[in-house]
């Protein structure tokens, strides 16, 4: 029943688990609150001889603290299914489609694309893990006025390389950037049969060429990332399928489209906006703040028609969900498009939208600006080289999407837990290391014919957390909210650490002894944290060294 919580309660409390349920349910049942509570933790005690105490905390909520038994039938559970452990069985299984990055392919990923390919692919991680079909797809924007001015831009260097012109850099419309000098050098290399003296002549080979050199490095800052796309699929093959003319048809005999005219947009003055007759697409019908237009006065498709027909694209491969990554720029483009495919589909929860917020990158508590090829923005390989992949993903998903995120250089290199990557790593690393000392290989699976050990409760704070992972993963899969899973690794990590210590001070908790073996409550203790954390990390998309 929605509304019903079973959460792990503060340490103060003396308890495992706590849980609302009374309080939800005392309308339904007609008595109070705390009355209710007490009738079901009677009934709770009495039917399960794993519970050591439960009481009652006004207004209603349920305390419940288990035997130290529990936690020894919990770690056999797990380890006897520990490829399945906090995959959602019961859970519907959907297919997905998750189309993030789409960045025009005009030059290579800047970080402002980074945190959100990151998100997208962790997403899509995430989902897999749960056990759902996952295809992840790549809009390509080569259609439009932004490939025209490329394909220029591309031109215009090789004619610098070849005829010693120079490139006009004070021409707005034109890319700048010293990337496409190796475009220009790649496609004369592979081209020699093409003579480049006439624009006109190879423009539309040429543009061709040009797209294909940039999804090159597209594709390669993406690999460099750890990330690789199922689908690319074209803008420019769509409208040349008619999939435009396709999804305007659909729409005006569905009477979703009418001829109208546009008032001028915020920010824009009334006086030099000219009122001009266009198709108009019914999006206020959907929750759009206003009619959005689909086709201008000189009859050319806009983008947001592309846009549309590429979203029925999708529909008619008959995903379960479509879940689309916009970076904070796209934020407002958020209702056109969700109210185009509820028009398409007839449904509201067709499309999910998250966005991707901003990232500041601080050096020294202040701004940071790294040497790059653009004189505007820094590249996903220019990140990468100074911190890592592993940084890289591991930092950029440690705040909610939807947030500002400080990339603070200084933390990421720490070895301490201020750098919460580290700490994370560090665990798992130290777990490996008793594993080394005992000749045994971390990565093979553990088997104990009894499980007739108790757990101290040092080390129950720390199953404590691992049983949580399970909801983890839930959360973060069905609220598309990756950055749990890093921030829940941190706090499992921290548990491990403290717990970990406490060994410098008492030889009783160290995990190996005097003559260099171990209990086996200590090796499956510590097998299943390497688990729960190898599991996380490799959703994350971060290694889990064994040696620092």
């Amino acid at each position: 029943m929605n509304g019903i919580t079973i959460e792990i309660p503060p340490s103060k409390f003396d308890s495992d688990i706590s849980t609302n349920v009374a309080m939800v349910l005392s309308k339904l049942n007609k008595k109070p609150p705390f009355d209710l509570a007490v009738l079901i933790s009677e009934h709770i005690k009495n039917n399960d001889e794993l519970i050591e105490d439960i009481n009652v905390i006004k207004p209603g909520f349920i305390n419940i603290k288990f035997k130290k038994k529990f936690w020894t039938n919990f770690i056999e559970e797990i380890i006897k299914n520990s490829k399945s452990f906090g995959i959602n069985q019961n859970e519907k299984k959907k297919s997905y489609l998750v189309e993030f990055v789409s960045a025009n392919p005009t030059g290579p990923l800047h970080v402002g694309h980074c945190r959100g390919a990151i998100l997208g692919d962790v997403i899509a991680n995430v989902l897999l893990f749960n056990k759902h079909k996952v295809t992840k797809e790549y809009y390509v924007n080569d259609y439009g006025n932004q490939i025209i001015n490329f394909t220029k831009s591309v031109y215009l260097r090789i004619r610098e390389i070849s005829f010693n012109e120079p490139f006009p850099i004070d021409n707005e419309e034109l890319y700048p950037g010293d990337y496409l000098v190796d475009f220009a050098k790649n496609i004369i290399n592979s081209n020699k049969d093409i003579s480049f003296k006439n624009f006109d002549n190879i423009s539309e080979k040429l543009t061709v060429l040009a797209i294909e050199e940039a999804l090159k490095l597209i594709k390669k800052n993406l690999k460099s990332l750890g990330i690789n796309h199922d689908n690319f699929v074209s803008e420019k093959k769509l409208v040349l399928n008619h999939e435009v003319e396709k999804v305007i048809e659909f729409l005006q005999k569905n009477k979703f489209v009418y001829k109208g005219k546009i008032k001028a947009p915020a920010g824009e003055d009334d006086n030099n906006w000219i009122e001009r007759e266009q198709l108009l697409f019914k999006s206020t019908d959907f929750g759009d703040d206003k009619d959005r237009a689909l086709q201008k006065s000189d009859n050319a498709w806009t983008y947001f028609a592309s846009d549309v027909a590429y979203h029925k694209n999708k529909l008619d491969r008959k995903f379960d969900q479509l879940i689309n990554i916009l970076g904070a720029d796209h934020a407002g483009y958020i209702k056109r498009i969700t109210s185009s495919v509820e028009a398409l589909s007839n449904s509201k929860e067709k499309l999910v939208c998250k966005v991707s917020q901003l990232v500041k990158l601080i050096k020294n508590k202040q701004p940071f600006k790294m040497s790059k090829r653009k004189g505007d923005y820094i590249t996903v390989d220019d990140l990468i080289s100074e911190v890592g992949k592993d940084a890289t993903r591991f930092i950029m998903l440690n705040r909610s999407s939807d947030v500002e995120l400080d990339f603070d250089f200084d933390n990421v290199v720490e070895k301490t837990r201020e750098n919460p990557l580290y700490y994370v790593q560090y665990s798992y690393a130290r777990i490996a290391s008793v594993f080394r000392n005992l000749n045994k290989n971390l990565n093979s699976d553990v088997k104990v014919e009894k499980y007739n050990f108790e757990y101290s409760s040092e080390e129950i704070e720390v199953l404590k957390k691992i049983s949580e992972w399970p909801k983890c993963i839930s959360i973060a899969s069905n609220r598309l909210e990756p950055h749990r899973i890093p921030i829940y690794l941190y706090e499992l990590a921290s548990l491990f650490h403290a717990y970990w210590n406490l060994g410098k001070d008492n030889p009783e908790k160290r995990f190996l002894d005097e003559n260099k073996k171990i209990s086996e409550k200590n090796l499956v203790f510590l097998k299943v944290i390497s688990n729960v954390i190898k599991s996380g990390m490799d959703i994350v998309g971060a290694s889990t060294p064994e040696k620092m």
